[in-house]
């Protein structure tokens, strides 16, 4: 990550299971990631986690690390319920990639290149289709899609800088995307990387968004499973749960490094009088 997104994580974030997490507000976010496109040189990688990925990161070192390298953005109900047991109040904003990329991409109005990685051919070209419809001003060129053998990484990568791209979108699903990207993409293939999860099915239209409604209630995922019972119940049935569990656990846990840490008084001589030494 360059020097400027590091100092936003060290100037503005709050740690969430000793990751440090963004708390910027939507304006704030999306001025200070449009900044981070438009630098000559640098490169950023932002993930947006949401519970699901916190769980991921407990139990996969490798994980943690590569985030601990990005710059990472709240995503969802589940790490506002951990800001406000840890922190005392919620993130500023959800910064759920679905809703923030789009939003992105209209926000910058400088035109970039922008390459997309993920999904399944046919999907990721929709959208791109889709978003050059959104922000017209920019080039969107679809690099890959998602299920090339790892083995050719070297030749999307080549692609990447063939193309000259600004914006890279990369979605593969969690933590696969995080660590490819970590692994392979560097600063001279893009300044600003995306990793974006389930972000092109949203946006070509073959799986729907929940109701505005149900997004305001922060119940997207009671949606998600909804439609996709047989994929997500493990993640959300048993997940959920577990994540609340993670949250208390990890709290009290840092109460308890917290007391251990404090130093102890060091015990006060006993006074005695002169008049009982000598009897």
């Amino acid at each position: 990550m360059n020097p400027v997104a590091d100092f936003a994580v060290l100037a503005s974030r709050r740690m969430i299971f000793d990751l440090p997490v963004c708390d910027l507000d939507w304006e704030d976010a999306l001025t200070f990631i449009d900044e981070l496109a438009s630098l000559p040189v640098g490169h950023t990688a932002i993930s947006f986690v949401n519970a699901h990925n916190m769980l991921v990161m407990l139990r996969d070192e490798s994980y943690r690390e590569v985030l601990e390298r990005n710059l990472v953005l709240p995503d969802g109900v589940g790490l506002d319920i951990a800001s406000r047991v840890a922190h005392g109040e919620p993130f500023p904003a959800n910064l759920n990639g679905t809703d923030f990329v789009p939003a992105l991409l209209t926000f910058m109005e400088r035109p970039k290149r922008i390459g997309l990685v993920g999904g399944r051919r046919a999907i990721v070209e929709k959208a791109a289709e889709r978003m050059r419809r959104h922000a017209p001003w920019h080039e969107f060129i679809v690099i890959s899609d998602g299920f090339f053998d790892p083995a050719r990484s070297d030749a999307v990568t080549r692609e990447i800088s063939r193309q000259k791209i600004d914006v890279l979108i990369v979605g593969m699903g969690t933590p696969l995307q995080e660590k490819w990207v970590a692994e392979n993409v560097g600063p001279q293939h893009a300044r600003l990387v995306l990793t974006v999860g389930a972000l092109f099915d949203f946006f070509s239209g073959t799986v729907p968004r929940a109701p505005g409604l149900v997004r305001a209630l922060r119940s997207e995922w009671m949606f998600r499973l909804l439609l996709e019972p047989n994929r997500l119940w493990r993640r959300y049935v048993l997940g959920v749960p577990l994540f609340f569990y993670q949250v208390i656990r990890h709290q009290f846990g840092r109460k308890e490094r917290i007391l251990r840490a404090e130093p102890q008084e060091a015990p006060q001589p006993l006074l005695v009088s002169r008049d009982k030494l000598a009897s």
